[in-house]
């Protein structure tokens, strides 16, 4: 069984602080988050565990999906997964992760535009990533 970590420290308050996210079995990067870069459209150069999660779900997605289509009889030519997770106050207080929407583009030359989006909700309920999200998932599923 493979274990990946990441890292983060951090210096002052929430609204003031800064820290810095390690992706630390990898070894490929070190990147700076913000509390209130975190909470703005522009996020100027600084990522968030919002994005961080995007990423982790949408290669994640990218790699179920794969396998799964190659058991239905196809290999994809591509596959183009965008992830947006979102985060805003929590009205019952705090803030909160209130949706993820995922969109999928694909060329598989063996596969029908059903199988194609049978097989994109079963990448989405079976891709351990997407299993240990408690969110809703929206997912919209196309050949290119």
């Amino acid at each position: 069984m493979a274990t990946r970590s990441a890292r983060t420290t951090w210096s002052g308050s929430v609204s003031e602080g800064s820290g810095e996210v390690t992706l630390a079995s990898s070894g490929v990067g070190t990147f700076p988050v913000s509390f209130p870069k975190r909470a703005a459209e522009d996020a100027d150069a600084t990522t968030s565990p919002e994005e961080l999660i995007a990423g982790a779900l949408a290669s994640c997605y990218a790699m179920q999906f794969s396998g799964l289509l190659g058991q239905a009889g196809g290999t994809p030519t591509s596959l183009d997964v965008t992830v947006e997770v979102d985060f805003g106050p929590d009205p019952e207080g705090g803030f909160r992760i209130p949706g993820i929407r995922m969109r999928v583009r694909g060329a598989v030359p063996e596969v029908d535009d059903a199988t194609f989006r049978r097989v994109a909700e079963e990448a989405k309920a079976t891709c351990p990533v997407s299993k240990a999200l408690r969110v809703p998932i929206a997912l919209d599923a196309a050949l290119a």
